[in-house]
């Protein structure tokens, strides 16, 4: 993306990670084999935790950029149309021939869920992907789902050095780990982040600490600043050895995919504005409150 005079424009945020389609299935009744159950809702929309996290970010008001992977399909349009009307770079988003785009599908009951993902693409990212000469536009770089992107597993720590040495700060959601190790080189990843943004299930996974604070604070001896999200019980904050906590705003939940997501965009607008952590956390509540509102986790923002 340039500017009148031909000069590539300035961006607060590169996002790489993970892009692809979520089909939400609302009020699903459990499956069973050799049986159809019928469901109340549907809604086929941007999904890929890195994704929603850009897009919301984008209408925030945040110039961001991403990279990531897409197959050169109907759901890979799909989803580089939903980020161009949002107004997001997507110089380096790339299509992939004979390949096929990530999909996960959300089966949904009041706030519970549960998921089945088709990688695709969606594992397919690599830290050349991610040039320095384009996050030199930038100030910060976030990366989501890294559970997910397989390729990026040894790579990760050096992408995020390499941030660091351009002068950017970098945040880092893992989401959860379909193969439940809970390790694929994060912990050499995460002391090169400087916020972490786990939610209570994966910060206990991760930690083997059933007590929040205790997770939080072993996570701390890695990473400057940890974000755990606690859903409707707000979220948890620990820095420099102190903790506290921010509530939950009192909503009527819709549909619950990419609240998290969501909370990531509000928490680093207020960060990229010079907010303090008590700050960002309630903007990153306040963002979370409104994703539950409507299906889909880049509807509501």
């Amino acid at each position: 993306m340039r500017t009148e005079s031909g000069r590539e424009r300035p961006l607060d945020v590169v996002v790489a990670g993970e892009a692809n389609a979520d089909l939400i299935l609302r009020e699903s009744p459990p499956l069973e084999l050799e049986q159809e159950k019928l469901v109340e809702d549907m809604a086929l929309t941007l999904g890929g935790s890195s994704a929603i996290t850009a897009y919301n970010l984008a209408r925030l008001g945040v110039r961001v950029g991403f990279v990531g992977v897409i197959g050169d399909d109907f759901l890979g349009r799909m989803v580089e149309e939903r980020l161009r009307e949002a107004g997001i770079d997507v110089s380096h988003l790339r299509r992939l021939k004979r390949a096929k785009t990530g999909i996960t599908v959300w089966h949904t009951r009041g706030r519970r869920r549960a998921g089945a993902t088709y990688l695709g693409t969606i594992q397919e990212l690599r830290a050349s992907y991610v040039p320095s000469s384009y996050m030199a536009r930038a100030r910060h770089l976030h990366v989501g789902a890294y559970f997910l992107l397989k390729r990026l597993h040894g790579e990760a720590a050096a992408l995020f050095r390499r941030a660091h040495r351009l002068g950017l700060t970098t945040s880092l959601d893992c989401n959860y780990d379909p193969a439940e190790r809970w390790d694929s080189q994060l912990k050499e990843t995460l002391a090169a982040t400087d916020i972490f943004l786990p939610n209570e299930q994966e910060a206990r996974m991760i930690t083997g600490r059933r007590d929040l604070q205790a997770a939080a604070a072993e996570l701390g001896k890695l990473v400057r600043i940890v974000v755990i999200k606690c859903g409707s019980r707000g979220a948890l904050v620990w820095s420099g050895g102190r903790v506290f906590r921010v509530p939950a705003l009192r909503v009527r939940a819709v549909e619950t995919t990419g609240a998290g997501d969501s909370f990531n965009a509000g928490f680093l607008a207020r960060f990229l504005e010079g907010g303090d952590l008590h700050e960002c956390a309630r903007a990153g509540v306040r963002a979370g409150a409104r994703a539950v509102r409507r299906p889909g986790g880049a509807a509501a923002l």
